[in-house]
């Protein structure tokens, strides 16, 4: 009896149960080298595992300790493999960190059993944006355990996200890779709020109603602490259950993580934050970039613009919204426009106000606004609001133009009784902009194009002078490069081959307001606004901003018209009081002189001597003047300024994160990303000041 109760003993306790069997590690990648008997090919995997990120990647996380496995080494074009020695598979799975690019058989990771390919794995991203976060994948091996194995890691591609990061590579009895998770909501309140950890692996998550996909995205959920909190709109469910999946660590939990509310998160603290510019506008969460679909109506200045709601990083593009009565102090209402489904993103693209309804989906006595967006899946497509643009229909028959381009931008062309889509067009390999002409937004027909354009056009006419008798029309892209020229309604003749600039610096993809009221002298305002690009705002829950808007106009010049661009006067309500702060005449000092203390935004009008070199200090960065090159420079940005007797007027803007600068008339504009010192609050300046004057300016989210 005794010795049938130790075999019974050694029967149940040997070997170790699954659950107690320590992991066995294959690799962690921490070594100068990839160890004994791994073998390379090619000039991707390099001769040791990279240090984390590379020399022009996005920022690696997610891996653990200091190596990793990075195909990044000379960019995407680099391939090659990373073969291990041979191993005996002696656990249920085998774990492994793994991000980069999504290319099955070409940016991967392989388990090979007697030469064959039993399992594979990818990185989660083939398009653009994304992240180079690597996260846990599981293979469940348990059917070879036993039997000898190799591992190859492949990097076969050239294009974008041509590679493949790789790390801590484990066998084990327990499976980390994540699994999705649901829970179900009854939505009596309008929002959920989301945790967000940027720098958390990327997750997908769904909401489902009933059997369908209502929404669905990438965020970096937290499971703990947030960095902050993402807001989803879900009034439009009211009374419904609403499903939340997401894929998540196995051990995580979805109930108490996702939270529902009556309020957007933390509405109290918004625009309230330490580094949130008081004049410029940001979202109040999330990403931010081009400026889309600006509009005038019914007394508000209407700005869409691409938008994550979700992160602070680029990605599921929707279009935010917000409406102002003075292109400064602005109110969000949330998502306009949602994509169509995950992967058909709501890309960039413009709206009118149908004043005569020639669409047919308002009334002449309440005209709808229409817009045009790019569909990433279907082409360009038109929704139409008949609430002010607070919630749209799309187009039963979208796409209504279908071809390789993106960013439609709408006009009513007054004399041809027509509207125009001047649309981004890739066609033989060149860039274009295409004109498509329509009687009622719907039914579009090709009309010509014009190469040497890049992505997000305008079109529009000016008077030169402000003569009504003397108009030019103004063709420009992204990069803020314009011709004049002549256009009928289907063909854009220029009057010179080579582009002229407004904007130099920190400022892409500009867009125009349609149906803007009249300004001095009755005619109608041309108000632009940019997106900032790159203007960011680190460890904040926003990220980028628009640049200041501004009015253009025409004025003659000695190679013909130029276009300036100037900040809109309604800049001037912000200013903390009617008098400057600071009003100064005639100094001209070779060391630096204060001008103003205690200064966090503010404005400065001066004009300066140009025969010798001056340098303005505002609070901290410099804007320099050389008298030989004839250019203004700030923070690595140089634009040429011809001045005039000797001077330049200077209009200059700064900001929590940004200076601008306007000289001479506006004939040139400069967008710059600086975020101030926080122990400098002065302005310097060192060189001759002929007059000048501070101002503070006040916070336009001020209640």
């Amino acid at each position: 009896m005794i010795r049938c109760a130790a075999l019974l003993f050694l029967l149940v306790s040997s070997p170790l149960a699954a659950a107690d069997r320590a992991d066995l590690p294959v690799a962690d990648f921490e070594g100068d080298t990839y160890g004994d008997g791994w073998k390379t090919t090619g000039t991707a995997f390099g001769k040791g595992p990279a240090r984390g990120t590379l020399p022009n990647q996005m920022p690696v996380s997610g891996h653990l300790g200091k190596g990793l496995v990075n195909s990044y080494l000379g960019g995407d074009t680099a391939t090659g493999t990373l073969t291990s020695p041979e191993i005996r598979i002696e656990r249920k799975y085998i774990n492994f960190l793994i991000g980069g690019g999504k290319h099955p058989g070409k940016t991967c990771i392989n388990l090979l059993v007697g030469g064959k390919i039993v399992r594979t794995a990818t990185g989660p991203n083939d398009t653009a944006g994304g992240s180079e976060h690597l996260d846990w994948h599981t293979w469940d091996v348990a059917e070879f355990e036993g039997k000898a194995a190799v591992i190859v890691i492949v990097d076969d591609e050239k294009g974008g996200w041509g590679h493949i990061n790789v790390d801590q590579i484990v066998q084990s009895d327990a499976k980390k890779r994540a699994e999705v998770l649901a829970h179900t909501f009854d939505i009596e309140k309008p929002y959920l709020h989301l945790p967000v950890k940027t720098g958390a692996p990327v997750r997908r998550v769904k909401f489902v109603v009933g059997k369908e996909t209502v929404r669905e995205f990438d965020i970096e959920l937290a499971p703990g602490a947030p960095d902050f909190w993402a807001t989803a709109d879900v009034s439009a469910f009211k009374g419904k259950k609403l499903t939340v999946e997401a894929l998540l660590p196995a051990d995580a939990r979805l109930a108490g993580l996702i939270v529902p509310a009556d309020t957007w998160a933390n509405a109290d603290k918004v625009y309230q934050e330490k580094h949130r510019p008081l004049f410029h506008f940001t979202s109040r969460v999330g990403w931010l970039n081009d400026p889309n679909g600006l509009v005038y109506a019914n007394g508000e200045w209407h700005l869409f613009y691409q938008h994550n709601p979700f992160g602070r990083e680029w990605g599921n593009m929707h279009w935010g919204h917000a409406t102002s009565g003075d292109l400064f102090r602005w109110k969000e209402h949330g998502v306009a426009l949602y994509p169509k489904k995950y992967g058909d993103w709501a890309f960039s693209g413009s709206a009118v106000a149908d004043k005569e309804n020639t669409s047919g989906w308002g009334t002449k006595e309440k005209p709808p606004l229409v817009l045009a967006y790019t569909s990433t899946d279907r082409g360009e497509c038109i929704a139409y609001s008949v609430d002010n643009g607070r919630t749209w229909k799309e187009y039963d028959k979208n796409p209504v133009v279908k071809h390789a381009g993106r960013d439609p931008k709408l006009i009513w062309h007054e004399k041809a009784k027509h509207w125009v889509m001047a649309v981004y067009d890739e066609l033989g390999g060149k860039q274009w902009i295409a004109f498509h002409t329509s009687p009622d937004l719907k039914e579009w027909k090709f009309a010509s194009r014009i190469e040497g354009f890049y992505e997000c056009p305008d079109l529009f006419a000016l008077p030169v002078d402000e003569n009504p008798e003397k108009i030019k029309w103004v063709l420009y892209a992204a990069d803020g490069k314009y011709l004049l020229g002549d256009f009928d309604g289907t063909e854009f003749k220029p009057d010179f081959k080579e582009k002229k600039q407004l904007w130099h610096g920190r400022f892409y993809a500009a867009q125009s307001f349609d149906n803007a009221p009249a300004g001095a002298g009755g005619l109608q305002r041309r108000v632009q606004i940019g997106w900032a690009q790159g203007v960011t705002f680190p460890g904040t829950p926003f990220n980028q901003q628009m640049a200041v808007p501004v009015e253009l106009r025409l004025v003659s010049a000695p190679d013909g018209a130029c276009m300036t661009g100037t900040p809109v006067r309604e800049l001037e309500s912000l200013r903390d009081k009617k008098e400057p702060l600071v009003q100064l005449k005639g100094l001209d000092t070779n060391t630096p002189s204060v001008l103003a203390e205690n200064l966090d935004a503010f404005e400065m009008v001066c004009t300066v001597g140009t025969e010798s070199p001056f340098v303005l200090n505002l609070r901290g960065t410099k804007l320099t003047y050389d008298p030989t090159k004839k250019t203004l420079s700030c923070n690595g940005v140089t634009a040429r300024v011809d001045s005039r007797a000797g001077s330049v007027p200077l209009q200059v803007l700064v900001d929590r994160g940004s200076v601008e600068v306007f000289a001479n008339g506006g004939r040139v504009a400069m967008s710059v990303a600086a975020i101030p010192a926080e122990n400098n609050r002065k302005v310097e300046f060192s060189g001759h000041l002929s007059s000048g004057s501070v101002w503070r300016l006040k916070s336009a989210w001020e209640k």
